[in-house]
């Protein structure tokens, strides 16, 4: 397993699909003045193999799928299957906003995906397409079912809180995991790039202390689970006679960086060393250019040795040349 210079053992690579999504969440799009990669700018499913095939051979064990929202590549079934045929790859998971889920999650299942996240900020229908935009709460609700009817389990549902739109839902979500064997987890808002969205997430800032806090308040008192994960960045917790799970991943409050173990590839082919930091190293020019398995292994090992230690948001600073949408969380 590579580790990089301050010892942490990085063995999570988080792939972009595509920088498109089929929602605009005002933390993340804003309507106007979007920028997208040309198609022929992404990386191919072959390269998204090669990649794979790498990570495994540099001693990497774990892959997520994210976006923008990953199920719009028509190619997404394939992606998977691809993956999920490299010798030693231990996990393949997906975070989605389950829109398209009930038409793909059984082929998904099929080709390899073992679970995904899905992205649901509130379960009032109005405030959905508030803070959402172009979301409608039955379809999400929709690929919850059919992502747990395929067996992508178990499944975990985020939110991210932002003030005065959903900080009030946080409760009747958490309730969820009363009757539910679901993950409910609630995130906080990270300022990446320097668009409308980031302006929002810096505004609308909310603590997970404060969403924690209206929780017990209505619910009762939430207890610790131990960690199964050291790297793991939320921090769990169950309700009272609860089925599921409560989690708080708190980048903003509480950073978790001295345990980070993520690696991400953008859409457009580059390690990004981490989520808000700009730092990047050029591996589908490599590709493109001829080089193969040992050549991506070894930028992947060069880029884990380049890893920050940690963000800088404690000083105002976050990423410029990249949007959230652009690096999928």
């Amino acid at each position: 397993m590579p580790t990089d210079r301050f010892g942490r053992e990085i063995d999570y690579l988080r792939i972009s699909l595509i920088d498109h999504c089929n929602l605009r969440c005002i933390y993340c799009m804003p309507l106007t003045g979007l920028r997208f990669a040309p198609s022929a700018e992404l990386l191919t499913a072959a390269e998204i193999e090669t990649v794979g095939r790498a990570a495994v051979a540099a001693g990497f064990r774990r892959v997520r799928l994210t976006g923008g929202e990953p199920t719009l590549r028509t190619d997404l079934v394939e992606i998977v299957s691809r993956l999920a045929s490299v010798s030693g790859m231990g996990d393949i998971a997906m975070t989605t906003n389950g829109i398209l889920l009930p038409q793909l999650a059984p082929d998904l299942k099929r080709a390899g995906l073992r679970r995904v996240n899905i992205h649901i900020d509130t379960l009032n229908p109005e405030r959905v397409r508030q803070i959402m935009r172009w979301g409608d709460l039955a379809r999400i609700w929709d690929g919850i079912r059919a992502a747990e009817a395929a067996g992508l389990t178990p499944l975990k549902l985020n939110t991210v809180v932002v003030r005065d739109y959903n900080d009030q839902d946080v409760v009747e979500l958490a309730a969820l995991t009363l009757e539910r064997d679901w993950h409910v987890r609630f995130i906080e808002l990270m300022p990446l790039g320097v668009d409308e969205a980031a302006a929002v997430a810096r505004r609308q800032f909310v603590s997970n202390r404060d969403t924690r806090r209206r929780i017990e308040q209505a619910l009762g008192a939430l207890t610790p689970l131990a960690s199964q994960n050291p790297s793991d960045e939320s921090k769990n917790f169950r309700l009272p006679r609860a089925r599921g799970v409560i989690g708080f991943i708190s980048p903003v409050s509480e950073p978790y960086c001295g345990s980070c173990n993520r690696m991400r590839l953008t859409a457009d082919g580059r390690f990004h060393l981490c989520l808000l930091n700009d730092d990047e190293l050029d591996v589908k020019r490599a590709i493109r250019s001829g080089g193969g398995i040992p050549v991506v292994r070894d930028i992947l090992l060069r880029a884990v040795t380049a890893k920050p230690v940690g963000h800088k948001l404690d000083r105002g600073e976050s990423t410029e040349r990249r949007d959230m949408y652009q690096l999928g969380g």
